[in-house]
């Protein structure tokens, strides 16, 4: 099937490639299909697309690239509505702010999603958990370095 995508263009996606997130995405609940794009050149980046709304789509990273102590537990309840994957067949990304410059880009530590490899089911969580917020610094600075923003 062919789709409209906001970095992309026109493109041509297999069935087997789209994401279900049978709850929506949280502020955008009829969102439920979405592609995983990559960036050409870019390979710490993806595009999270909306299958069906052309100028919705998220800049994505693997938090743990950047965040090596980040770390959170699913709940059942989440693990069954992905299907029941095993770790392996787990990937983890989080939302990225681009700013200008883009050493001042940040990362949703607060809202991860989590997609089942192996069944391309996905959801988004919302943490409760005070070590992460939705801002999050990506690439250190020298004068801020080690620092959470």
């Amino acid at each position: 099937m062919t789709i409209l995508t906001k970095y992309h263009g026109n493109i041509d996606v297999k069935e087997e490639e789209i994401l279900l997130f049978e709850q929506g995405v949280p502020g955008f609940l009829e969102e439920k299909q979405f592609i995983l794009l990559p960036l050409p050149e870019n390979t710490l980046f993806h595009i999270l697309q909306s299958v069906k709304t052309p100028e919705l789509g998220f800049v994505v990273t693997d938090p743990f690239i950047f965040f090596k102590d980040y770390d959170f537990t699913l709940e059942d309840s989440t693990v069954e509505l992905l299907g029941s994957p095993s770790e392996t067949e787990i990937k983890v990304l989080s939302i990225v702010t681009v700013k200008e410059p883009l050493h001042e880009s940040t990362a949703n530590l607060q809202a991860p999603i989590v997609i089942n490899l192996a069944g391309n089911k996905a959801k988004q969580l919302i943490l409760n958990d005070p070590n992460y917020q939705t801002r999050h610094m990506i690439f250190a600075q020298p004068e801020h370095a080690g620092k959470k923003g």
